[in-house]
């Protein structure tokens, strides 16, 4: 099967799609150039109008294709995160204190390693 150069399959966009993308893009625009262009009116106003074209413009975009799709990765990301087993009070102060010591440990070492090469260049250089 033979596609047009630059595209790909499985990855064209639907007209309406790309209509729905300049129309975020517009409303995001509209948004910033508004709050600019109005600072005379108080920022809770201006703050609201933002939120509230921010959903209008997160509506939209989930009406996409990839808006969709990025939809059902978070719905299955937030299922993954209630599947974790996340790790008790002493569970975490163990790893703590087993990372602080390893990290002293290894700090320890890089010193005498940085000391001892040091040495060795001084005597080489006298």
């Amino acid at each position: 099967m033979a596609t047009q150069a630059g595209k790909q399959p499985g990855n064209e966009t639907s007209l309406f799609d790309r209509v729905k993308w300049f129309t975020v893009i517009a409303i995001v625009i509209a948004g910033i150039a508004g709050n600019w262009w109005f600072d005379e009116i108080p920022a809770v106003l201006r703050a609201l109008a933002l939120v509230g074209m921010g959903l209008v413009a997160g509506l939209i975009l989930f009406q996409t294709e990839r808006g969709r799709n990025l939809w059902i990765l978070m719905r299955d990301a937030r299922s993954e995160i209630r599947r974790v087993i996340w790790p008790n009070r002493q569970e975490t102060l163990q790893t703590t204190v087993i990372v602080v010591i390893l990290i002293l440990i290894f700090a320890l070492i890089l010193w005498g390693l940085d000391s001892l090469l040091s040495w060795i260049v001084q005597m080489l250089l006298r």
